[in-house]
């Protein structure tokens, strides 16, 4: 328990966050850093960045209210205090994605109506079935659900995305960089903590197991209209620009059509859901593909 109360105390969060990666950063990133006017200046690009970031401002806002609603049911005031800067985290990220949106010429006065227009439906449902846990004040699914099923899902995307934007967009990708540091730590949490709570609760067990598979299902279902959809790849071969080498999990997305990538992602994210839940205990459910 000592170790835990170190690694996910509130002082270990400021020497590692605040006064480590995001130090000199505004909103993420470089103050200098803006985004490029391939994206800016192209009307096919640039509303493909504001779709793809109103997925980013969507979960986030889901996480924002699952790590802040879980705080009231956890069983420890260590899990109380590493929630509390987890939710700082999720504001944080709110917030910059949120920004990013405005970068692109989003008005603050338009924000809502935007988000309402581009926001998947299935992401919008895999975080209502993530909520109703939180606000039953179901602890163990609640933490599944968003440190194991949520914050896998985005640290497995934020580092594609990441991967896909650090030559041609290198102030969103030092934005993702710091959020990959976040949800690192975030995934952890979960493993460690919610191991030795499935030893106490193991009557639990096939709920969250139904509950990783509904979430899977919606996030793949996400993850084919976002990529099916996509008219960024053949917009950047139509003005050929030539995509620089990608390497994400041992494949280079540069050489590969959307379809390809969705693939990529799924098989990444769903292969680490299923180690991260062995590791705490939990028979992995494999959903339905869309």
């Amino acid at each position: 328990m000592a170790d835990f109360l170190s690694a996910y105390s509130i002082q270990n969060w400021l020497e590692s966050c605040p006064q480590g990666y995001l130090e000199d950063t505004v909103y993420g990133h470089g103050e200098s850093e803006h985004e490029p006017g391939l994206i800016t200046d192209n009307d096919v690009l640039h509303e493909d960045a504001i779709q793809t970031t109103v997925q980013l401002v969507v979960g986030e806002r889901c996480a924002l209210l699952a790590s802040s609603g879980l705080i009231g049911s956890a069983p420890d005031e260590a899990s109380k205090r590493f929630l509390a800067t987890q939710t700082l985290d999720e504001a944080r990220h709110v917030e910059i994605f949120t920004q990013r949106l405005y970068d692109l010429g989003v008005k603050k006065s338009d924000l809502e109506t935007t988000i309402d227009k581009y926001a998947n439906p299935n992401l919008v449902k895999f975080a209502e079935i993530l909520l109703e846990k939180v606000d039953k004040k179901d602890f163990v699914a609640g933490v599944v659900g968003q440190n194991i099923v949520l914050e896998g899902m985005a640290f497995s995307v934020f580092e594609m995305m990441h991967t896909m934007n650090k030559d041609m967009n290198p102030k969103f990708a030092h934005t993702l960089s710091g959020t990959i540091a976040d949800e690192r730590r975030h995934v952890g949490f979960g493993e460690n903590r919610i191991g030795s709570l499935i030893k106490e609760f193991p009557e639990k067990k096939p709920e969250i197991e139904q509950m990783q598979k509904d979430l899977s299902y919606f996030m793949l279902a996400t993850f084919a209209d976002g990529f099916r959809n996509n008219a960024s790849a053949a917009e950047l071969d139509r003005l050929g620009e030539e995509r620089s080498e990608a390497e994400f999990h041992g494949v280079d997305l540069s050489t590969m059509e959307p379809e390809e990538m969705e693939g990529v992602l799924a098989d990444t994210v769903l292969k680490e859901f299923k180690t991260r839940l062995g590791r705490i205990g939990i028979e992995y459910q494999t959903p339905a593909r869309p």
